[in-house]
């Protein structure tokens, strides 16, 4: 006589095989083994669901839960792409990777890399790499190599990446004309949200305090995928208030 198997393990079973099939990296049999039924519903809703739905926005969730799970996955893929292949698209796409795990110099130093030759004035690798040096604390080094952009064709995250490097140098006057230009142009709420937290440094808590109320009323409009990211800027802007 075979053993009855319960719902959880065949369930198991059946998402183990799914992983196997389709050639799923291999934490997700662990996750599915080892958390019954949550592990299941973590995969379905990352996994199959958006395979099933096919839209943008369900493989934005299915992103969102891979890289929760493996934040290093898009790091290690890009740089196995950039020691096979050094190109400047590889080099570009290994810095962006390190930034977003706050490895700051190795970032600024792949983007340096890259802006070599015919790319030494190519203004998204400039930007990068000064955005790097701003984090690094180095905003003096960073400066010139945003202002080498052309005004006229300055693009909002240029803008703000401006501000904070006029800020973190004193230069308060064309800090806020910065950040305002990000503020109205930049998608997403980081504009909003280091605007916010500029005017909290700076004495303008009420001002701020509207900021943080907008920001408010966006990410309850926000589609499910942003919010979290929404949220991180709201906390920032929340968190230099709290702090004046």
């Amino acid at each position: 006589m075979f053993p009855i198997l319960g719902p959880s393990l065949i369930l198991s079973m059946i998402l183990c095989v799914h992983v196997v099939r389709t050639n799923q990296p291999m934490y997700w049999l662990w996750i599915i083994l080892v958390i019954p039924w949550l592990g299941a519903i973590i995969y379905l809703i990352a996994v199959v669901l958006p395979g099933l739905a096919g839209g943008s926005a369900a493989r934005g969730v299915s992103r969102m839960a891979r890289d929760a799970l493996d934040p290093n996955r898009e790091y290690r893929t890009a740089k196995a792409a950039c020691d096979d292949v050094p190109t400047v698209q590889n080099q570009m796409r290994l810095a962006k990777a390190a930034a977003s795990l706050g490895r700051h110099a190795e970032a600024e130093a792949l983007f340096g890399q890259a802006a070599q030759g015919i790319h030494a004035q190519d203004p998204i690798l400039l930007l990068g790499r000064a955005t790097a040096l701003i984090e690094l604390g180095r905003a003096d080094e960073a400066l010139p190599l945003l202002e080498a952009t052309d005004p006229q064709s300055r693009t909002p995250a240029a803008d703000l990446a401006l501000g904070r490097a006029y800020e973190a140098l004193g230069r308060i006057g064309e800090a806020e004309s910065a950040y305002q230009l990000a503020a109205g142009r930049l998608p997403g709420l980081e504009g909003l949200g280091r605007y916010a937290a500029f005017l909290a440094r700076h004495g303008r808590a009420g001002e701020a305090r509207e900021a943080v109320v907008e920001m408010d009323r966006r990410i309850a409009g926000a589609n499910p995928q942003f919010r979290n990211e929404g949220r991180a800027w709201r906390d920032l802007a929340a968190r230099a208030l709290a702090a004046g």
